[in-house]
């Protein structure tokens, strides 16, 4: 548990996201050790080795909580003996001794000081173009302006039904060939500002913004033009000021996209403090890398419309963009009668049925525990239970009146030229692939052990003929939650990273011929030696290229766009996966190649579709890098299998879909399997 703890503290600094939960975890960690080290040397009850082999883990921790606060060295004074240990801190060891088992030892109550120094610095603040703009307007209302719908009392036959359940499993339930969109009204006119042309799609969401719906979630495939919808939708609806939510990577996107959908309301984008942005802009746009040292001001401005782009970002609700994002919604909704939610994402599923479930608190559909009023009433008029054997499609039908619209580019998009992704195996015969083979065969004999030794000590007395299928999971399991931030020893994790770096020449050599022969090229890798490895075989084959990375400012990553886009000698964009495959607009080059796969079908999608979207005039292809003989192959089909829980749920689709437990976890479970089958 430590070792987890302090690989996530220590990602997050790298990553330069120091937030105060970060902080509180730095020091936790750093308890715990000490005095979990102090257990070890006192504990006679051992043997030698097993209590040199966890004082070597210790050292192992305390060796990283070195090197994270030489990185950033306002760290240090977490580690001090005399400390302050605040009470977020006391809470999380306590919970970390209880889900590890343990019984905490009381502490001793130290008193605070008269004026203690909080160990974690105020992050929040508030711009002085903003102050300016709350002292112009110091006496903000309510807006109550909209009549607010009739609702039934509360006690109705549902209430004493849990029903948050049964609406998700709504949507794992076959549909038929029912897409989930709700339905919209017929556009009346296609105008946009200057010489742009809305897609009549595009236009029939804005027309339901301009006849008074309010709430969207706007899961179009990617590629669709959500983001001008979404402008003119908020335009259609008065919901101004509006704040948008975005990715760090897209920021600088949208307030260019507003000056051109909606030139005459000005954006202003949210940098760092924001000492430089226009307080009294209508559009605000803050990524959610920053939102939490904004989130006070934020609430308080007085928005009546708030969209959040990717919203796949919030899907984990304890997570503290989710937080942020939905006190945001909360308070909005708190002083507007009928605001303007809306939600944007192109995979509204990554993993679980139960993804939809913040992003449908954030719109206002449900709360923590029940649905509210709008859908419960919906619910009521059904006349059916969760018994019955239509509640099901009928309450689907009812989350989705809220205001989901889902459109394919098949159905809307005929223009678009199709897409296709082609499997390319590659031998890794040198070195390096021999060693990824042989890292394969001792993590399968290290998978087998860990089965054989379950079943020697196992005390139910089950006897299982032929393999057993829980107990393999079970082991899987175990496997993946031990080593899944360990970056030593041989893990799924590790392997696909190496097998990332021996593909990454071969791939670029595939992308190098692909721009000599056809045009520019798109070419994603997950991780940044990958990426590394490809620019300089690009460069060794004299092929301009641009880079586009998380780690560059928003001003670099826009030239390099750009150089990408418009000049003719750029052949390649080497793209992170992370940090370009959303939010960008590819589509000069009509071929991507995937050195590297990513753990869900999601991912890969949107880097696809930076390329397959409105403006693109050729057929796409998606050259996926596969290693051969290795766990690369296996994974790629488990991530395809993954592919239909989004066409289940929103596409009408009755495909056969895997569980919802992720690729990872499936992939050992695998490679356990083939081993004692094999034996």
């Amino acid at each position: 548990m430590l070792a987890r703890a302090v690989r996530e503290v220590e990602e997050a600094v790298q990553r330069g996201r120091v937030t105060p939960s970060v902080r509180t975890r730095f020091q936790v960690v750093a308890l715990l050790m000490r005095r979990e080290r102090a257990v070890m040397k006192a504990d006679v009850s051992g043997t030698e080795s097993h209590r040199a082999e966890q004082l070597k883990r210790l050292d192992g921790i305390a060796t990283i909580l070195a090197k994270t606060a030489a990185r950033d060295t306002s760290l240090l004074a977490l580690l001090a003996e005399d400390a302050v240990v605040s009470g977020e801190a006391r809470d999380l060891e306590r919970e970390m001794y209880e889900a590890a088992g343990r019984e905490q030892e009381p502490q001793e109550e130290v008193p605070a000081p008269e004026t203690p120094a909080p160990i974690v610095p105020e992050r929040r603040v508030v711009p002085q173009s903003v102050v300016s703009r709350q002292l112009a307007n110091p006496f903000l209302t309510p807006d109550f302006s909209a009549v607010a719908p009739a609702r039934r009392s509360e006690g109705g036959r549902l209430g004493v039904w849990e029903l948050l359940g049964p609406l998700f499993r709504s949507f794992e339930t076959p549909a038929h060939g029912a897409s989930s969109s709700m339905p919209l009204p017929e556009p009346t006119s296609l105008r946009a500002p200057g010489d742009l042309e809305l897609m009549p799609h595009q236009a029939q969401l804005v027309a339901s913004a301009a006849d008074g719906h309010r709430t969207f979630l706007l899961a179009d495939e990617p590629g669709l033009g959500k983001t001008a919808q979404a402008l003119l939708a908020a335009q259609a609806a008065d919901a101004y000021p509006l704040l948008v939510v975005v990715p760090n990577v897209v920021k600088t996107n949208w307030a260019r996209e507003a000056s051109l959908w909606t030139p005459k309301r000005p954006a202003t984008v949210i940098h760092g403090n924001g000492e430089n942005i226009d307080g009294f802009a209508d559009i605000v746009v803050v990524n959610y890398e920053v939102l939490d040292r904004h989130v006070g001001w934020l609430g308080d401005l007085g928005f009546r419309g708030m969209v959040v782009d990717e919203a796949h970002f919030i899907k984990n609700k304890s997570s503290q963009r989710s937080q942020h994002v939905l006190e945001l919604s909360e308070r909005i909704r708190s002083r507007v009668q009928r605001p303007l939610l809306m939600a944007l994402t192109g995979t509204p599923l990554i993993n679980d049925i139960e993804d939809f479930k913040a992003i449908w608190q954030y719109l206002g559909w449900i709360d923590d525990k029940k649905p509210r009023a709008e859908l419960m009433d919906s619910l009521e008029e059904m006349g059916l239970t969760p018994a019955d054997r239509g509640f099901y499609p009928a309450a689907r039908r009812c989350v989705v009146d809220l205001g989901i619209v889902r459109r394919r580019k098949v159905d809307v998009a005929a223009d678009i030229p199709a897409r296709r992704i082609a499997d390319l195996p590659v031998e890794l015969d040198d070195e390096a692939g021999r060693s990824i083979r042989a890292a394969e065969r001792e993590l399968a004999r290290r998978l087998v052990k860990r089965y054989d030794n379950a079943l020697e000590i196992r005390t139910s007395g089950t006897v299982v003929d032929g393999i057993d299928h829980e107990l393999v999971r079970r082991v899987a399991t175990w496997e993946r939650e031990e080593t899944s931030n360990a970056k030593t020893g041989e893990n799924v994790f590790g392997m696909m990273r190496r097998i990332g770096q021996a593909k990454a020449g071969l791939a670029a050599d595939y992308a190098a011929q692909l721009a000599r022969s056809v045009g520019k090229v798109v070419f994603f890798a997950k991780h940044v030696d990958v990426m590394d490895a490809a620019e300089e075989t690009f460069a060794k084959r004299g092929i301009a290229f641009s880079s586009i990375r998380g780690d560059q400012t928003p001003s670099r990553r826009q030239k390099q766009i750009d150089a990408f886009v418009e000049d003719p000698d750029v052949k390649v964009a080497v793209c992170s996966l992370m940090a370009a495959g959303v939010g960008l607009n590819l589509q000069v080059a009509s071929n991507v190649v995937l050195a590297e796969l990513s753990w869900t079908d999601a991912e890969q999608t949107q880097a696809i579709d930076r390329v397959h979207r409105i403006g693109q005039e050729e057929p796409v292809t998606a050259w996926r890098i596969i290693a051969s003989q290795t766990i690369d192959t296996r994974i790629a089909e488990l991530i395809d299998s993954k592919a239909g829980l989004a066409a289940r749920a929103l596409d009408g689709s009755d495909e056969e879909i895997s569980s919802s437990a992720d690729v990872q976890l499936e992939a050992l479970v695998t490679l356990l399997t083939d081993a004692l089958e094999r034996r």
